[in-house]
């Protein structure tokens, strides 16, 4: 992302320099465009996350790409990940789909938006597809509607959830996407996160609560909420 718009985000590269390795860890670099790609690869990620978004008005707003815009970009960043020089360890990549529970600027996103999108990025062969309540507009039963329409639409790609708790409904999204067979859940610690394009939404649910919650269901998460 531009320092001009989201400061926090500058100096990516330089932080990445700054870390300690991260044994069994996988650490994920979130661009917007292809140029983002390119400087994700200078810095050693595991993983590339593409953000593209389920609606025009978002994804103009947050990276000044429409929908057809979205698919160009994305389609080239795919173009030179399979072009990479034989010997290149290209990171496993990845893309999230903002809004998909509505948007602040274009409202409700209907099913059959979604499977349409997730199909057509699942043909690019990508890792693994994300669905995102960017707004927290999302409920439990609207989950598992999008959830069993990404899963047909692309069925070889794992699926992933990230959900804000603007309404507190969060948690009970998670639980149906758990339910609906989901691969992956994002979370957050202490429930922090936002996005200056999405007004109103509060932070990401809380990794601590989503733990505890999949424990008392019989998950093994890896993480002791008592160390």
């Amino acid at each position: 992302m531009h320092p001009k718009y989201v400061p926090q985000m500058a100096g990516a590269e330089e932080v990445m320099a700054d870390l300690p390795p991260a044994t069994g860890r996988s650490r994920i670099g979130l661009v917007l465009n292809a140029k983002g790609y390119d400087r994700a690869l200078t810095t050693g990620v595991d993983e590339v996350n593409v953000s593209v978004a389920a609606t025009d008005g978002f994804g103009l707003k947050n990276q000044g790409l429409d929908l057809k815009g979205q698919a160009a970009m994305l389609a080239d960043i795919v173009a030179r990940r399979h072009n990479a020089a034989p010997g290149d360890a290209a990171p496993s990549l990845s893309v999230t789909i903002s809004c998909v529970w509505g948007c602040p600027f274009d409202g409700e996103v209907s099913v059959d938006q979604i499977a349409d999108l997730v199909g057509r990025i699942g043909a690019l062969g990508v890792d693994e597809i994300a669905l995102a309540d960017t707004i927290g507009a999302g409920d439990p039963w609207a989950v598992t509607k999008k959830v069993e329409a990404a899963r047909k639409a692309a069925p070889d790609a794992k699926l992933r959830l990230h959900f804000h708790d603007t309404r507190n409904t969060g948690l009970a999204n998670a639980y149906a996407g758990v339910e609906a067979g989901v691969d992956i859940l994002d979370a957050s610690v202490g429930g922090i996160g936002g996005c200056p394009f999405a007004p109103g939404a509060t932070g990401n649910i809380g990794t601590e609560d989503l733990v505890y919650m999949l424990h008392r269901g019989g998950f093994e998460t890896g993480y002791d909420l008592d160390a």
